[in-house]
């Protein structure tokens, strides 16, 4: 069956500007603003769970070779809106491409191979193969694979070895090259993020998505992190992250985009979306609970801040829970 048409940025309806203009878009800044050279688009995404709406996109365009946030409360349909792009979930209606080409209703395995990769709030690593067996998985076009070319190891040998070596070249740029040869399940928290960004470049993507990538990392790794996620835009990969760590988010993000209630309420540069009066809406209803007064009081004049400072040191505490997080 053949994939919907998709929607180009000419005929979506108007996103609201906020009455200024950069050079990464064309025309003001606001919500679903058009992009110069956009990797990703995508028109009227939404995803219903019963009667809860988790995302409802109208429009939304992420900018080719730069690094983009995605930021928003607990809830705000982040996670939901990286499955829904990545094919690992489908949407009840809407339609996005990557790099020009239609992805909506592809798979995920199908959606890695076109060149968008993206990595998981818990990590995915294999715990009884090897550091290694697991890098050699996330290769692609591999010959070995079939049935009767894994008996005929002439077909494939020449393949492997230059597999390996790109491998061997990741582990040592992400400093895993000591834990070559151990089970995935010996390494810390923070050691397995590494691995997984590691193994979705061994797809070479053009674009790779970050699900919380300092979620349960040890703040020792921090730094090392940051570092490798600025050397992916280095080497002309684009990087779509979500993530809790304002810091984080302030200090490498090219570009910002904020979900609130399943939909993009805002984006800009860090610096101006964190004063961005939709974003301190959509953080101070996520925090009802708390006394707005004593929050004022605390973040001075931005309470974006402290909200999603407090996102974070929840999310870090439940990811040291399940993913047995250490340095």
């Amino acid at each position: 069956m053949s994939n919907p048409p998709v929607t180009t940025p000419a005929a979506t309806a108007p996103h609201q500007a906020t009455g200024y203009e950069h050079p990464l878009v064309k025309g003001p800044v606001g919500p679903g603003c058009p992009k110069v050279d956009p990797i990703v688009i995508a028109d009227h995404v939404t995803r219903q769970f019963g009667g809860l709406k988790a995302v409802d996109v109208a429009h939304l365009e992420i900018p080719r070779g730069k690094i983009t946030a995605l930021i928003g409360p607990n809830g705000a349909g982040k996670t939901t809106m990286f499955n829904l792009l990545t094919g690992f979930d489908k949407p009840n209606t809407g339609t996005w491409e990557f790099d020009g080409k239609s992805l909506a209703g592809v798979p995920a395995f199908k959606v890695a191979r076109a060149g968008m990769v993206r990595t998981f709030q818990l990590t995915k690593s294999l715990g009884r193969l090897t550091v290694l067996q697991n890098m050699l998985l996330g290769a692609t076009g591999q010959r070995g694979e079939g049935l009767f070319s894994s008996l005929v190891k002439p077909l494939w040998r020449a393949q492997e070895e230059e597999n390996t070596r790109r491998a061997d070249d990741l582990l040592a740029r992400f400093k895993l090259d000591a834990k070559r040869e151990d089970y995935a399940a010996s390494l810390s928290g923070g050691q397995r993020k590494l691995l997984e960004m590691a193994r979705a470049l061994m797809v070479q993507p053009q674009l790779i998505m970050l699900d919380e990538p300092m979620a349960g990392v040890n703040p020792a790794l921090t730094q090392s992190l940051l570092e490798h996620i600025r050397d992916l835009k280095s080497d002309g990969t684009s990087v779509l992250f979500v993530e809790h760590d304002m810091h984080m988010v302030a200090h490498i993000s090219d570009w910002v985009i904020v979900m609130a209630e399943g939909k993009v309420v805002a984006e800009g540069p860090p610096e101006t979306v964190m004063k961005d009066p939709a974003v301190i809406d959509a953080y101070l209803g996520a925090h009802h609970d708390t006394d707005l007064g004593d929050l004022m009081d605390e973040a001075g004049p931005n309470p974006v801040e402290v909200a999603m400072e407090a996102a974070h040191e929840a999310h870090s505490h439940d990811h040291e829970n399940k993913d047995g997080a250490t340095s």
